[in-house]
């Protein structure tokens, strides 16, 4: 019997601080750089992101969103034989934010891991725990992205400040005798590192290097259109199917205008793309999962459908991956 695995709950949390556009324009305003509300939605279609409070960490968010999946699965913490968590806001430099949530969660014994591939980090990640559970090495994983990039920001840069925000997204995925991911597709390519980072890195007890996101904004725009359209066209081609299977696609949530360029590249309809970037602005490797359960808890997304879910991140990553739901 053929093996495969599917998703079988969703859950995600978002931080209590609710940042508008115009709170954000009043906390910069005192250090003289200038943005406004219409600035902000025009070019990136962000109208609001939740920051973290001091003290709270990666996998703080990602237990949370967790025990909402593992609700919603109406599975025990403690059936999970795998955890994998998406992130590049890491609790600590070692141990892995999946062990410390592993603990979190009252758990022990099955393997945890942190994935780094930045918002393409779910894909990466729901890419290996697929292959896990197919090969019989899981039965039962809880795949994770989980952020806090307000840590990363440099708020005296007004063109990348505004933009991201914290959260967390969790899915349980099982093993099942029925299809549930259909086909992955991932990649990436090194030589584009200096136009997405945080070049900084800790030596001696000191920061060597900027410690904060450093972005070319043009320069990833033109790069993202082009190779989600490729990824997205590479995965229906590996699952047999074709962009009229889609019912949803779930794009990461970093820029409204390179969503709607990639629907409109595939030929779907706005209508069948999921948006949260206006409410969470960019969270990252939290994004996409992050999404995928508000369109389920919305009643969007049903049980049946196909879901086209796809990232791009510094690396350069990109990836997709295509399921019935």
């Amino acid at each position: 019997m053929t093996r495969y695995a599917r998703i079988t709950g969703t859950g995600s949390c978002l931080p209590p601080q609710r940042l508008t556009n115009a709170d954000m324009v009043a906390m910069l305003a005192p250090r003289g750089v200038e943005t406004s509300d219409e600035w902000i939605v025009e070019r990136t279609g962000i109208r609001a992101r939740h920051f973290v409070a001091d003290g709270v960490y990666a996998s703080d968010l990602a237990a949370d969103a967790c025990r909402k999946a593992l609700e919603a699965a109406g599975a025990a913490a403690s059936e999970i034989d795998l955890i994998i968590v998406a992130t590049s806001t890491p609790d600590m430099v070692f141990p892995s934010t999946a062990a410390i949530l592993q603990h979190k969660l009252g758990i022990a014994g099955c393997p945890v891991f942190d994935v780094q591939a930045v918002c393409s980090g779910f894909i990466y990640a729901l890419t290996v725990a697929d292959s896990l559970i197919r090969s019989g090495t899981a039965s039962k994983a809880l795949v994770v992205g989980s952020e806090i990039f307000s840590r990363l920001l440099d708020f005296n840069d007004r063109t990348t400040c505004v933009l991201f925000g914290d959260g967390a997204g969790a899915v349980v995925l099982e093993a099942s005798d029925t299809p549930g991911i259909l086909a992955t597709d991932i990649h990436a390519d090194g030589k584009h590192t200096g136009i997405l980072c945080v070049p900084g890195h800790v030596s001696g007890g000191q920061i060597l290097g900027d410690p904060l996101l450093k972005m070319d904004g043009q320069a990833v725009f033109k790069l993202a259109v082009g190779v989600l359209e490729d990824t997205a066209r590479t995965v229906l081609a590996k699952a047999g199917k074709t962009t009229e299977d889609i019912d949803w696609l779930i794009p990461h949530q970093a820029n409204i205008r390179i969503m709607l360029s990639t629907a409109r590249k595939l030929k779907l309809p706005q209508d069948k793309v999921v948006v949260t970037v206006d409410e969470h602005g960019n969270t990252s490797a939290a994004s996409i999962p992050l999404a995928l359960d508000h369109a389920v808890r919305q009643g969007k997304v049903k049980r049946g459908d196909t879901l086209m879910l796809e990232g791009v991140g510094g690396g350069f990553t990109w990836g997709s991956v295509l399921l019935d739901f």
